[in-house]
């Protein structure tokens, strides 16, 4: 709840269980040290007064309005909202697939956002452990249903491109945007940024890659194509089980051990302390993550049904589909509030959000979409393609050169992007 609000309209929430609050130094213990992710996720959401809600003397209506106002109108991307009933009913009234498509790529960008919210709400229940590692297994939850739906459709070059292109779009186009924005933003400043955080994580990429090219190279040393297909796969599955290790490992790392390399120092003053407190209860949030789990899930099975009828209607190729509007759609407000805050020369909060969703989708989804697809009986694999894994090989390798030397200005957007 924001800061400004009446000893009532706190009071009603607070003996309905609605919110539990939790200060800053009981969650993290530093201050006001918090994750990339959930700042610059919080840029996005707007603040709630319950004046007109505080007014009605029903509790259980009071509590189920004041818990709409905050999660469907709590968020700056509340508009695109209307995409979701507008997305389900071009798909049932069968109005056009290439418009399902796009109603259901617009509908799924808040509910990515929401996702993350009440992720975040339920951590302050659970606690900064359990919290920590819902906020990283769910930040790319999205992308994830999709390429679940998408392998059970049989369609595992919409999960490679989606994926690749999720990997691609936060190395180059967030981190470029935000390298540019807050050069130019802050020409008479020099921008720094904590490069033991870049480091980290671009040794797992670097891992990340390493694990992609082994299938791939296998594939062009063999000698029998029959036989190249069946050990790639084996191979494939073998490096994803060590990939997600090291990213269970990579977790501890960050959650635990060296936690302070990946707290952004917060110093936005009373526009960040609701994002402090939780403004639903435990339990109303599971019910509405559950609720938002159950529109993602039906508005990506839209998405991976009709890809190809839009690719074809609107002239544009599967892969090109896949690789850039996709990924867009699943972190559009972080990727947003990543270059809102280069803007304001935060560059660590823009970096743990950029290499962050890179490294998560590299090391902990690209990996378990071949163990889903494992356990489904779906024969998806490492192998990227020359082309494909030739252009993530050199986004990563450009991208650590580029941050190691603790500094930015508007030059270094032009080697990443």
């Amino acid at each position: 709840m924001a800061s400004g609000q009446t000893q009532e309209e706190r009071s009603w929430l607070l003996e309905n269980g609605n919110p539990k609050i939790l200060t800053k130094e009981s969650r993290h213990g530093h201050g006001r040290s918090r994750r990339a992710h959930n700042i610059s996720s919080a840029s996005m959401r707007k603040k709630s007064k319950f004046t007109l809600v505080s007014n009605i003397p029903w509790d259980s209506l009071r509590i189920v309005l004041a818990n709409i106002q905050e999660v469907i109108l709590g968020t700056k991307l509340s508009i695109l909202f209307i995409a979701v009933p507008a997305a389900i009913l071009a798909h049932d009234l069968a109005l056009g697939r290439s418009w399902v498509f796009i109603l259901s790529l617009l509908g799924l960008t808040p509910l990515a956002e929401r996702v993350s919210f009440l992720t975040e709400q339920i951590a302050f229940f659970t606690g900064p452990t359990v919290g920590g590692l819902l906020n990283a297994t769910c930040g790319n939850a999205t992308e994830l249903i999709i390429a679940i739906f998408a392998l059970s459709s049989n369609k595992i070059a919409v999960v490679k491109y989606s994926l690749l292109g999720s990997i691609l779009s936060n190395l180059l186009l967030v981190l470029g945007t935000s390298l540019l924005c807050g050069g130019i933003a802050n020409l008479r400043v020099e921008q720094k940024y904590d490069r033991r955080q870049a480091d980290v994580n671009s040794l797992m990429l670097i891992l990340a890659l390493l694990c992609l090219l082994l299938p791939m190279l296998f594939t062009y040393s063999a000698a029998s194509p029959e036989l190249t297909v069946e050990s790639s796969l084996y191979l494939s599955r073998a490096a994803s089980i060590v990939m997600l290790a090291a990213y269970f490992v990579y977790l501890i790392f960050q959650l635990w051990t060296h936690r302070q390399l990946f707290e952004a120092e917060d110093e936005g003053g009373d526009e960040n302390i609701e994002a402090e407190e939780a403004v639903i209860g435990f339990w109303s949030g599971f019910a509405w993550l559950a609720g938002m789990t159950v529109f993602t899930a039906l508005l990506s099975e839209y998405v991976v049904d009709t890809i190809e009828d839009a690719s074809d209607s609107w002239g544009l190729s599967v892969s090109f589909l896949s690789i850039i509007l996709l990924p867009i759609v699943g972190n559009a407000a972080e990727h947003a509030g990543a270059i809102i805050f280069a803007f304001k020369n935060k560059l660590d909060i823009s970096l743990g959000v950029a290499l962050g969703s890179a490294t998560q989708i590299a090391m902990f989804v690209v990996p378990l979409c071949v163990t889903v697809a494992w356990g489904m009986g779906v024969n998806m694999d490492l192998n990227f393609n020359l082309i494909e894994t030739g252009s993530l090989a050199v986004a990563i390798i450009v991208t650590s050169f580029t941050l190691q030397d603790g500094t930015s200005h508007y030059m270094k957007d032009f080697p990443v992007t």
